[in-house]
């Protein structure tokens, strides 16, 4: 391919449900690339999920026409959430000897770089969970532990319909207040109560994976006026906000023109109701912030940020967006 391999960069976005990985030149040229399984360190060990890492990585240098060695390696990872969680997973891929120049980041890292033409601003991540980070180029950070309600967390897919859960079956019993909750969630797996939603949910009838599909209804139920959905629906739109609006402040970005990038599965969705409240809260807290969405591949800014690590410019940049385009 007339590829210079002191050039070859690798770019690593390694969620907890798939990975992407794609091999870069320097002049932001796609050279190669694959997809694999998802990468859980805590699961299923370092060793290991590195290996099923390598196995990827090995794909996409294969469809590059290259040996696995590059100038530079740019890793966002799930689970990633401490240093010391990413000390330990840069001495693991550095022990792979794919490059002398390795870096790892929270995949979240990912997600923000991606959707902005230079490395500052902060993005808010919603999907089966909630994190946000932010960073300015001269690569200063903000971030959070975000490994749940130990660190202060709310919010993501997964809390979200475990909120709905409870107060759908506190209303059909009488411990709590009256929503339609009690009505829709149920009814999205037809079953005709939250009791027998609740036992099929225990005994395994219905598997526990399939708890995020009762996220898409407590929008709807909230669209439709429930005030208990709307409430958690306000609140989600509270956490984005109070995330975003530390960050900025951390960043020493409050006071200027800054972006807010939102991504992930429940905030690219661009419900109406949650996207209207995220934006009057942040006109009031941060008025100076502008509000993006991220619907770019997350392996793009791992992409992005291994060509800021080797200074490869605009042109660069712009041409690897085009492939992502």
């Amino acid at each position: 391919m007339g590829v210079n391999l002191s050039g070859a960069l690798l770019a690593i976005d390694a969620g907890n449900s798939k990975t992407d990985v794609a091999v870069v030149g320097a002049d932001g040229a796609v050279l190669g690339t694959a997809r694999g399984g998802g990468f859980q360190p805590p699961v299923v060990g370092v060793g290991p999920a590195v290996d099923a890492l390598a196995e990827i990585v090995g794909r996409a240098a294969a469809e590059a026409g290259l040996p696995i060695e590059f100038a530079h390696v740019s890793a966002c990872l799930a689970n990633a959430d401490l240093p010391v969680e990413e000390a330990e997973l840069t001495a693991a891929l550095e022990a792979r000897g794919w490059s002398r120049s390795v870096r790892v980041y929270n995949d979240t890292f990912a997600i923000l770089r991606a959707g902005l033409d230079e490395p500052r601003g902060v993005a808010v991540v919603c999907g089966a969970g909630i994190n946000c980070v932010g960073m300015l180029p001269d690569g200063r950070t903000a971030r959070f532990p975000a490994i749940g309600k130990i660190s202060g967390d709310w919010g993501g897919g997964s809390g979200l319909a475990e909120e709905a859960l409870w107060f759908a079956a506190r209303a059909e019993d009488g411990r709590g207040e009256p929503t339609a909750l009690a009505r829709t969630l149920p009814a999205h797996f037809g079953l005709p109560t939250m009791y027998a939603l609740i036992e099929a949910l225990h005994l395994g009838t219905i598997p526990y994976e399939r708890r995020h599909e009762l996220t898409p209804v407590l929008f709807r139920t909230s669209a439709e006026g429930d005030a208990v959905a709307r409430s958690l629906v306000h609140r989600l739109a509270e956490e984005v906000t109070a995330l975003s609006t530390v960050a900025l402040g951390r960043l020493e970005l409050l006071a200027e023109e800054a972006p807010v990038m939102l991504g992930g599965s429940v905030l690219a969705a661009r419900h109406p109701e949650l996207d209207g409240r995220i934006a009057e809260l942040l006109a009031a807290r941060a008025p100076k912030a502008v509000i993006g969405v991220v619907t770019s591949p997350p392996v793009l800014g791992a992409a992005l940020l291994a060509l800021d690590a080797v200074a490869a410019g605009p042109e660069a940049a712009a041409r690897l967006r085009g492939h992502y385009a």
